[in-house]
């Protein structure tokens, strides 16, 4: 309903982020996908962690809990990060912390490292 103030929150992240020399960032399913802006705004590509069995060529994290229950793990495409890429982890709140530690040990797996994990709420 206010798109202007929501690009003002995407444009504090951003300007946080700026000269971090940033590779990539990951948005968690599926309310981190709205803060696609961010990563349009530093230039980078964005990726997607997701539940189990919606992306192809994607490899599985273990399972981790949330406040609600047991999760299977998250999801990330094979090719989102390269070894040694500096990556963002960005969703909409933190709760328990489940979520971003499984998204966390995803881009360890692929070689990458979390700079940092962003969090509007």
């Amino acid at each position: 309903k206010q798109p202007a103030l929501f690009d003002k929150a995407c444009e504090a992240l951003a300007a946080r982020y700026r000269g971090q020399q940033i590779d990539a960032i990951g948005a968690f399913d599926a309310r981190g996908f709205l803060f696609t802006p961010v990563a349009i705004k530093l230039g980078v590509p964005l990726f997607m962690l997701r539940k189990g069995g919606k992306m192809p060529n994607a490899i599985s994290g273990k399972g981790y809990t949330t406040e609600y229950d047991s999760k299977d793990g998250l999801n990330i495409q094979r090719d989102a990060i390269k070894p040694n890429d500096r990556v963002l982890l960005i969703d909409d709140l933190i709760a328990t912390g489940g979520t971003l530690c499984a998204g966390i040990e995803l881009v360890h797996a692929l070689g990458g490292t979390v700079v940092e994990c962003a969090c509007l709420v």
